[in-house]
């Protein structure tokens, strides 16, 4: 005996087409957005965006980021940072000139320093692998050397971000990096530190996660960091 469940499949199948409607083209709908822009252009899109959402951004050449990390540090009061010893960045990072920074190179796993992870790390370093223009997203890769725990637990964040690597829209960095190739476990998008109005309406900040973002947004030697702040 046909049940209720024979007959809706049969239905949806006499009406299924003989041959399957062709996908719609994503580089047509996504090519207006992309904009043309320069990368001066995008990354001048992007800082506003993300600043927008309460975010810190701080421009820098690839030597000076180290100093310019320092530096801030030592102006919010963060006597502990946490970050990857095992990235790129790691080495860089650990000859900064820090003053009154005692630097905590990330040994995992999280269950081993729960208790001064949750009390004792003032901020956490990480890198990104690039960010959104359009959104003002930051775009975060986490990997065993560099677990998002970096970018989730600490007070502060701060993301290092090389401003070549920003896209006019997620799709254009899909496609641009093709990440159907391989992703990690979980890719993060950032658009400011942590915020909620759960509690009578009221925006508070820092209540699920950072409650500071701050990136150190790397410019290419070519772009003059006058001419970025300018074209805002």
């Amino acid at each position: 005996m046909s049940t209720a469940r024979d007959r809706i499949l049969a239905k949806l199948r006499g009406t299924q087409p003989a041959t399957p409607n062709p996908l719609p083209s994503l580089d047509a709908h996504f090519a207006p957005r992309a904009r043309g822009e320069s990368v001066t252009q995008r990354a001048a899109r992007f800082k506003a965006g993300i600043e927008a959402f309460h975010a810190e951004v701080h421009l820098a050449t690839e030597a000076g980021w180290p100093a310019l990390l320092a530096r801030l540090c030592a102006d919010k009061g963060v006597t502990t940072l946490l970050y990857g010893a095992d990235t790129p960045s790691g080495p860089q990072l650990a000859a900064a000139p820090f003053v009154g920074t005692a630097l905590r190179a990330w040994s995992g796993p999280v269950e081993g320093f729960k208790a001064e992870l949750f009390h004792r790390i003032d901020a956490g370093f990480t890198q990104t692998r690039g960010a959104i223009a359009e959104t003002g997203s930051l775009i975060l890769w986490p990997s065993a050397a560099e677990p998002r725990t970096l970018s989730l637990v600490p007070p502060i964040h701060f993301a290092l971000l090389d401003a070549r690597h920003i896209h006019a829209t997620f799709y254009d960095a899909i496609r641009a990096e093709n990440w159907p190739a391989g992703m990690p476990t979980n890719a993060l998008l950032i658009s400011g530190p942590s915020k909620t109005a759960d509690i009578q309406q009221t925006l508070a900040y820092g209540a699920h996660g950072p409650r500071e973002l701050i990136v150190l947004a790397i410019v290419p030697d070519d772009i003059d960091l006058a001419e970025l702040e300018a074209a805002q």
